[in-house]
């Protein structure tokens, strides 16, 4: 299962050179584990990994005792793995790094000490109970680590070569033609699966949809017993929103209303619920900017958000429940566009999943007047330009299902705010064109923007 993190813990080890260690952040089952053993196999003459969801007494003895004293710490442990150590050649894994805050915080020491690297893993590593006590090493380098994205899994699928012709398409602002509905088809079987390793590599070696459902199903069980366990004193409220996320998405307007979770709710009530779930990156959350110039966030109204599943293979699970029997048919009308849904639903969902894998904050504009509909504006997301200039530094993005639409909110946002716009993209369902000053892009190019 390869994945694009791995160049970045390449970069990691070849610049730090054990100057720092570096902190892989995920929700949990994104791969974080197996890619930390991947790469301290290949990369590293031994490696150690320790993991805090699941240790054993007398390790945790070990730490207790003598994670100050640092020779006999090393000496400890590696006796109890009996993996030799080798300065300047081993990795030391801390693997579910916020099961044991002590050891993350320990890290600045360990670092200084200077005779092997660390790598840390961890999930809901912000919230206080989990950095309660300790000062965050600033010897730490934080990366954030998502599902598979459609590349990846192409790669799973050993379906690449059709992605360099993407990328190529992308670049040379051409469509893809003959292969445009070759690509559809494997990225709403993308969209469909999701990215979750586990489910990948299951369907990727021959198993029904019923199977992989099963293990998404699996997957959502083990968020909602997160949060039932470590949302200190938020779970109701925490489980509320995650329950009501495929309805809310379902809505014409995808903006969260938190009135739907209780009569009278007001946004700052439950404020703390959607960091919760933002921190464990179960979702992305995608915030209103009032100002679509170079400071989205200099601009941002924190009552008005969209809330996003993390993995749209995990929403179309969620969305559709339990139906025993059923998936295999689903999941072919789904990826064949026979399935009766709310595809917009979906479809912006996997935007905002690609978006934010790809390095982008998530922001939208919305504007509502009663008396003046020139000011009524819905525009599904902002992204920043890479490169700065003096104006013309955003580009709005509308997200289209189908290949039939309108989009009346985009003209009038790139009317009023000219100054400011560049490429106004929509994102449909057909290959790619350009009409009007207007880019209409395949949904599968999204991560190359």
């Amino acid at each position: 299962m390869k994945r694009k993190i791995y160049d970045r813990l390449l970069k990691w080890k070849e610049e730090s050179q054990g100057r720092s260690a570096i902190l892989i952040d995920g929700a949990r089952r994104v791969g974080k584990s197996y890619i930390a053993k991947e790469f301290g196999k290949n990369e590293y003459e031994t490696f150690i990994l320790v993991d805090f969801n699941n240790l054993h007494p007398d390790l945790q003895r070990i730490f207790d005792e003598y994670l100050t004293d640092r020779p006999n710490f090393f000496r400890y442990l590696s006796a109890y793995t009996g993996i030799k150590l080798v300065e300047r050649r081993s990795l030391i894994i801390f693997d579910e790094v916020q099961q044991y805050p002590r050891a993350r915080g320990a890290i600045k020491y360990l670092v200084e000490d200077g005779r092997y690297d660390y790598l840390e893993t961890g999930s809901l590593i912000s919230i206080n109970k989990n950095v309660k006590d300790i000062v965050i090493p600033s010897e730490e380098e934080r990366v954030k680590m998502y599902p598979m994205d459609f590349e990846e899994y192409l790669w799973a699928m050993g379906q690449s070569a059709i992605y360099d012709i993407i990328r190529e398409s992308f670049y040379k602002k051409k469509p893809l033609g003959v292969l445009h509905r070759r690509a559809m088809s494997l990225f709403r079987e993308y969209m469909a699966i999701g990215g979750m390793p586990q489910a990948v590599e299951a369907f990727a070696g021959g198993a029904d949809f019923q199977t992989v459902n099963h293990i998404k199903e699996n997957i959502l069980n083990l968020y909602k017993a997160d949060i039932a366990k470590y949302a200190d004193g938020q779970e109701y409220k925490v489980k509320a929103i995650f329950d009501l996320i495929p309805s809310q998405l379902n809505r014409h307007e995808k903006k969260f209303k938190v009135s739907d979770l209780a009569e009278g709710a007001r946004m700052r009530e439950y404020d703390t619920a959607f960091f919760w779930l933002s921190d464990s990156m179960i979702v992305n959350i995608a915030y209103n900017s009032t100002e679509p110039n170079i400071g989205l966030r200099l601009n941002l109204d924190k009552t008005t958000l969209k809330c996003f599943m993390g993995d749209t293979g995990l929403l179309l699970t969620l969305a559709n429940g339990e139906a025993p029997g059923g998936e295999n048919d689903l999941y072919r009308k789904f990826i064949t566009n026979k399935l009766s849904v709310n595809h917009g639903m979906l479809m912006e969902n996997i935007v905002a999943q690609m978006l934010i894998a790809s390095g982008h904050d998530l922001f939208f504009f919305s504007s509502y007047s009663k008396t003046d509909s020139d000011s009524r504006m819905e525009i599904d997301f902002l992204i920043r330009n890479r490169e700065v200039t003096s104006r013309h530094n955003v580009r709005p993005i509308e997200v289209k299902s189908s290949t039939r639409y309108a989009y009346s909110s985009l003209d009038k946002f790139c009317d009023k705010y000219s100054q400011y716009v560049s490429n106004p993209t929509i994102l449909h369902a057909d290959d790619y064109k350009e009409e009007r000053g207007f880019i209409f892009m395949p949904l599968y190019m999204t991560p190359l923007l």
